[in-house]
């Protein structure tokens, strides 16, 4: 931290940088125990309800990633987006909203498939969408908001009518859902306030 501050390097986001960090130690720990720490702490699947992991996993399947690729492509986003939320918003709504999201796509993926989910999609797609909502200021709906459901959560539905692939668009849904929610309500909150 000396150097940081020695080539004046802020910390500026606590939440987002931790959790880039943290979602790195968990990829290089997949490959070190050969992919065993993302079933066991870092996806969430069905399993026991007895399992006290199962619960742990509801929460820490955000942080986990198949490989390189799937974690940069999640953290570039979350990196361009979660700093401007994280500063408009506080740390501590941030950390709330990501783990809103993996605990309410978690459970969506245990109750209602089969599959193994891991990774930032979620958070990302919620982010996103909160982004879109963000320099609204005086009211309504933005416009913004509107084109940017239209692309992502429409090329997701469309996706995942016609595409048959390893990855969760109805994570990417639900994560876009709950990013627009938040964000409506919060805008809401704001104006009544005001």
């Amino acid at each position: 931290m000396n150097l940081l501050k020695k080539l004046n390097i802020k910390y500026n986001s606590p939440v987002i940088l931790s959790f880039v960090f943290i979602s790195a130690l968990a990829l290089i720990l997949n490959y070190l125990t050969s992919y065993a720490s993302n079933f066991y702490l870092f996806s969430v699947h069905k399993g026991s309800l007895i399992d006290p992991l199962f619960y742990i996993r509801l929460f820490t399947h955000v942080l986990g990633h198949a490989n390189l690729s799937h974690y940069t492509n999640n953290m570039l986003l979350i990196l361009l987006v979660g700093p401007m939320l994280e500063e408009k918003y506080g740390s501590k709504n941030i950390l709330i909203i990501i783990m809103i999201v993996g605990f309410i796509t978690g459970m969506v993926n245990v109750i209602f498939t089969n599959n193994i989910l891991l990774g930032a999609s979620g958070v990302v797609f919620a982010f996103i969408l909160l982004a879109s909502i963000t320099g609204n200021t005086n009211g309504g709906i933005p416009l913004t908001l509107i084109i940017v459901t239209v692309i992502y959560l429409g090329e997701q539905i469309y996706q995942a009518i016609y595409l048959q692939d390893n990855v969760s668009q109805l994570t990417h849904i639900i994560g876009g859902i709950i990013g627009l929610v938040i964000g409506l309500s919060l805008q809401n909150k704001k104006h009544t306030s005001a």
